[in-house]
């Protein structure tokens, strides 16, 4: 048996070889210079997504992702007792974490935009909830090990921070079994993306094996986009266990967020990406 183990163990090894080649990236980059320009993004973005965020903060039940689809037909908290302690990993205005706090549960939201946050005080003050902001990377984050029990990310380091990076940073900051929940876009909306960052039409235009960090012209944020099979050697290999991949189509009579993808093409392919893990005991 121990024989086999190896072998297994080996051909992982090579897999993941393999593919820090042929994405273009090594394991631990030098620089993290994509983290500052997705600060400077995101700070210069946020006064136009202020009317969006407070329109978040609004709604009584907590909706989720591009589609808001509400927590009542996803039920991704269903299992979480009350006082658990939650991290949210980039929640941008943390309207996320303000759902999270109306459910009794113990978020702290972590961002690395302060134009952002300062929004999120803000809305804080006007609705009168109260948790912690905490102006960091995502990656790195001022906390102990074990010290939260659900790790959430709703497109925010799950997209703009190295998954190479911030998977094992989840991992650290987990209780054991502490589960890990995150979106990120269709992998099949990526490749349907053009390459200026356009809304998605009926067509490949990228290759489905492209490299996994992903820059649209004009905008200056860095994206990092992977293929199922390498989310799921990543988040093994990083310690984690997958319990679920839930691809959401919407109902017919929903709006998205943005304009990146029609309702029509949403309804025939998946867009929207959840992530589910458990941290191994």
């Amino acid at each position: 048996m121990a024989r086999v183990k190896t072998r297994k163990q080996e051909a992982l090894a090579e897999t993941e070889a393999r593919e820090q080649v042929e994405l273009h990236e090594p394991a631990h980059p030098a620089t993290n210079e994509y983290i500052e320009r997705n600060r400077a993004a995101w700070d210069r973005w946020a006064p136009q997504h202020a009317p969006r965020a407070r329109k978040a903060w609004e709604e009584t039940e907590l909706r989720w992702g591009l589609w808001d689809t509400p927590e009542s037909e996803l039920q991704l908290l269903r299992d979480l007792p009350a006082k658990t302690d939650a991290i949210e990993l980039g929640c941008g205005t943390a309207a996320i974490s303000a759902g999270l706090a109306r459910r009794n549960i113990r978020p702290v939201a972590v961002d690395i935009s302060r134009e952002q946050l300062k929004i999120a005080e803000q809305l804080q003050y006007e609705f009168r909830l109260s948790f912690p902001l905490i102006d960091a990377n995502a990656e790195e984050v001022p906390f102990d090990d074990a010290s939260f029990d659900v790790a959430i990310s709703e497109y925010g380091a799950s997209v703009w921070c190295n998954p190479r990076r911030w998977l094992p940073e989840a991992h650290r900051l987990l209780r054991p079994k502490g589960h890990l929940i995150f979106f990120t876009n269709g992998a099949i909306l990526m490749a349907c993306t053009p390459t200026d960052g356009g809304a998605a039409g009926d067509r490949l235009v990228r290759d489905y094996f492209s490299k996994y960090r992903v820059e649209f012209p004009g905008e200056g944020g860095v994206e990092f986009h992977l293929t199922h099979g390498h989310w799921v050697r990543l988040l093994r290999s990083t310690g984690f266990v997958l319990e679920n991949l839930i691809e959401v189509r919407p109902r017919p009579e929903t709006k998205p967020r943005f304009a990146l993808v029609s309702l029509e093409w949403a309804r025939r392919w998946p867009s929207e990406e959840i992530w589910v893990a458990r941290k191994v005991a």
